[in-house]
């Protein structure tokens, strides 16, 4: 900071610029944040902390709670936490770290999807004193002369830079161009809502970069940008996705959320800690390192990790009993003592397909399993009816009970009434 700095304020900036840069990866406009933090604590005005997403599936998963966790922080802080619901941009698809053009999104799918982000957030957050935004607030009232405006503060060749365009302009796959528009449009989120800080993962460096130069080019002060490590699938390979099938949600059942856990490799495990570990309070830093270096018990660590998720996420009561579920049930190879039990009419058919049951909202809201996750399911060869293996993914039922099991936490009892 190059103005003198009054020590009390100083101290202050020092301690929470450490707060802000903790589990981060970059921390762009540091020194201007300094300046800008000593400011606002005089002034005892709260920093504008904007953390965005798009509303392309209905469910936020474990991956998304690394950026909510900081944005705690900085509500914990005194500052004002804007949960920008990207519910414009979704209609775009964000082209970050894609090989091809994201599908479009209708407006009523992308609006059932929004409804339920508010509700999933106040998990971490505390909604009653944040912000929450949608960006068709402005840009639906955008004209195409302002978007001519908003496309002239960026060139070209700034956005061929991005590396998941320059592959895919190298590899002569197609760009169309309201890709392009996706970063003007996120940046002119944080010149709407006057952004000081923005936080996103490193998959959203590009973007949230570019919404620095944008907010210049409109006349403020750039934001600063702080982003973090993204967290690993369940599969131990790919980013966390609901439609790469390796997300857990945060709204899961905490059966189904603890079993996720405890089906990770070790080393994925202690990314995991590693990752969510000051977010969720673990405090599990020893325990993961004894365990990297080959010695602890890795199997009782993943146990404490997966308790620590549904506790956080959930409460304890239901972290203990969906340990006893999964020592049960996963472990001891046992149904369910309470398996739910639901009655379809044959109306007079002779039999029905099971893959067209298993994705009905008889069996659940979404009900147990979509048709192309029930497909992958048989072909593991993890499905069965009465404990016997399902091979066949088009098998039909006449009528009768069955005991349903999909994977190894997911159980239905059946019954198809002539």
């Amino acid at each position: 900071m190059a103005e003198r700095v009054e020590p009390e304020v100083a101290a202050e900036v020092r301690r929470q610029l450490d707060c802000f840069r903790e589990g981060s990866v970059e921390f762009f406009g540091e020194d201007e944040l300094a300046t800008r933090l000593a400011s606002a604590l005089r002034e005892k005005r709260p920093l504008r902390v904007k953390l965005g997403m798009d509303p392309s599936a209905p469910d936020l998963h474990l991956g998304h709670t690394v950026v909510l966790d900081k944005l705690k922080i900085f509500q914990e802080l005194g500052h004002t936490p804007i949960f920008l619901v990207g519910d414009f941009t979704a209609r775009i698809g964000d082209p970050s770290g894609k090989k091809k053009t994201r599908p479009a999104l209708d407006s009523a799918e992308v609006e059932a999807n929004a409804a339920t982000y508010v509700s999933q957030i106040a998990k971490i957050l505390d909604v009653g004193t944040a912000e929450v935004r949608f960006n068709s607030e402005w840009m639906n009232s955008f004209t195409a002369a302002d978007f001519v405006r908003l496309c002239a503060k960026i060139t070209v060749a700034r956005l061929l830079e991005r590396d998941d365009f320059a592959t895919r302009y190298r590899a002569e796959t197609p760009i169309f161009v309201h890709e392009f528009l996706y970063p003007f449009v996120q940046g002119y989120d944080s010149v709407a809502l006057e952004a000081d800080v923005e936080l996103g993962g490193t998959d959203q460096t590009f973007n949230l970069v570019t919404a620095r130069e944008i907010q210049r080019a409109y006349g403020q002060e750039p934001q600063a940008v702080i982003t973090h490590p993204l967290l690993v699938g369940t599969d131990g390979h790919d980013k966390m996705s609901k439609s790469l099938g390796n997300s857990i949600g945060v709204t899961e059942a905490a059966e189904e959320m603890y079993g996720k856990v405890m089906s990770l490799s070790d080393a994925t495990m202690l990314d995991y800690i590693q990752i969510l570990g000051s977010g969720f309070g673990l405090g599990l830093g020893a325990e993961a390192g004894a365990v990297s270096e080959g010695g602890g018990d890795p199997l009782a660590l993943k146990q404490t990790l997966a308790a620590g998720i549904v506790e956080r996420l959930h409460d304890a009561g239901a972290a203990g009993a969906a340990a006893a579920h999964f020592k049960r049930v996963v472990q001891g190879r046992a149904a369910p003592e309470n398996v739910p039990e639901h009655s379809f009419s044959m109306a007079g058919a002779s039999e029905l397909g099971l893959i067209d049951l298993v994705g009905t909202d008889t069996l659940g809201p979404n009900g147990l399993a979509s048709k192309s996750e029930f497909r992958r399911l048989v072909a593991q060869g993890a499905v069965q009816v009465d404990e016997r293996p399902v091979s066949d993914p088009l098998v039909k039922l006449g009528p009768g009970s069955y005991l349903l099991r999909l994977g190894k936490r997911k159980f239905a009892r059946i019954h198809l009434e002539d």
